[in-house]
């Protein structure tokens, strides 16, 4: 057991631990150990097709929203590459996403406060000392560690899902988050069908239109949203990715949030404007072409039901606005239904600690916290419920990690924006009026 004490440890190093690891490598005072259980870093490698694109700007990095002087700047990486003009003639505030992963693993070389291959087992609070207990495996020797530490920031991630009726076949499908990998052996197919309508899924379709008239396969995308959603962009909506709404937001009921983020998918979810562009624009040239390889798309289509018999999939599926159901059969599926959070196993150590709603989820304070002393656990991405659409989204990973760090020191290192946009979501105290 080691004897030192750390002022906070970050388990999972995904972009916005990443970032918090950046932004507070250069405080003096502040002691921090971030713990990886993979053996490295590699975002989202299922995705990383040579064309696709994030869908923020590249200031929208690990650190520039809330340090433009770092030295782990996108723009200082790039200049260290060489490219920094070839970047400025290209014009493109959007990152690739190979360029982003190249990026983060660049910074990743030069940080002294990273550990990979430490699968974190097991963690507990005693009392008389105020710290946590970290059990930690070694993959790399097979050995157990153990640390300590006076607060947590859990930055685990997501995990893919995929619509209770195909849990069964999970083995036999691919999901988008393993696209890549499964290429080859779904273009080997008669038949490929997407399932799901967000920018995976569009990437995904694109990628395996291309090579259609090559290849020979019929390729079907199937969605239950009633139809393909554009990415909201416009600039008022991106105030919403603000401060004020999400202190609005969070000041909300939860009946009222849960109810809000159901109808904002298409905020966080949508696809690329300029990727549906590019799909509607292949298919027309496909068709003057008579590319005759069958190709469809279908909208209101949600999963029922989900069989393998031979080497096809049976799909049963329900027109939601008709009120009818259909069968589809395809022999290679590939499911882009998203990513959702899981509760880490080590968390039951300190459930009595935590702070907990009442479907079960983590009630986050508005500082990050989830314990019951809001002041030392806090989360990363898992508090959609509460803080609302913003929380995957890396634009705000700056924004929350200059919050989670003033709460960590109790000094404003990066001074949190406190107003931002020119709108007003909610009605102030002085402005309201009872209505008999």
């Amino acid at each position: 057991m080691t004897t030192k004490i750390y002022d906070f440890i970050a388990i999972g190093l995904g972009p916005f631990n990443l970032s918090l690891a950046c932004l507070t490598e250069p405080i003096e005072g502040l002691d921090g150990l971030f713990l990886e259980k993979k053996a490295d870093f590699d975002w989202h490698p299922g995705m990383l097709m040579p064309t696709t694109t994030l869908q923020i700007p590249f200031m929208a990095d690990l650190v520039t929203l809330a340090d433009p002087t770092s030295p782990y700047s996108f723009l200082n990486y790039i200049k260290q590459q060489g490219r920094i003009y070839s970047f400025y003639i290209r014009e493109n505030f959007l990152l690739l996403r190979n360029e982003y992963n190249q990026y983060c693993q660049w910074v990743i070389g030069q940080l002294s406060n990273v550990c990979f291959n430490r699968g974190v087992d097991e963690v507990h609070y005693k009392e008389a000392e105020g710290l946590y207990y970290l059990t930690v495996t070694n993959q790399e020797t097979n050995t157990t560690e153990v640390y300590k530490t006076r607060k947590l920031v859990l930055g685990t991630g997501t995990s893919p899902i995929v619509p209770t009726c195909a849990e069964a076949h999970r083995d036999d499908l691919v999901h988008s988050a393993n696209y890549l990998p499964n290429k080859k052996a779904l273009q080997n197919k008669k038949s490929i069908t997407v399932l799901g309508s967000g920018q995976s899924a569009a990437e995904i379709y694109y990628d395996l239109l291309q090579d259609i008239e090559d290849k020979g396969y019929e390729l079907h995308w199937i969605t239950r949203s009633p139809r393909f959603f554009p990415l909201e962009y416009s600039k008022l909506t991106l105030e919403m990715t603000s401060p004020e709404y999400v202190d609005y937001f969070h000041a909300l009921p939860a009946r009222q949030r849960d109810h809000i983020i159901g109808s904002q998918k298409h905020l966080y979810k949508g696809i690329n404007a300029d990727l549906i562009n590019e799909i509607y624009d292949l298919l027309y040239i496909q068709q003057i072409s008579e590319v005759k390889t069958v190709k469809s798309l279908r909208t209101h289509a949600e999963l029922k039901d989900l069989k393998k018999e031979g080497e096809q999939f049976e799909l049963t599926l329900h027109q939601r606005e008709e009120d009818k159901h259909y069968q589809h059969r395809t022999e290679g599926l590939v499911m882009a239904t998203g990513y959702g959070y899981q509760q880490p196993g080590f968390i039951e150590g300190i459930r009595q600690r935590i702070r907990w709603d009442e479907q079960g989820r983590y009630d986050v304070h508005r500082n990050y916290s989830i314990d019951t002393n809001s002041s030392e656990v806090f989360v990363q991405n898992a508090e959609l419920h509460t803080h609302g659409f913003v929380t995957p989204d890396l634009g705000m990973g700056c924004y929350r990690n200059a919050y989670i760090i003033r709460e960590l020191t109790g000094k404003d290192h990066y001074p949190v924006e406190q107003k931002i946009a020119f709108q007003q979501f909610g009605v102030s105290a002085e402005e309201e009026v009872v209505v008999s």
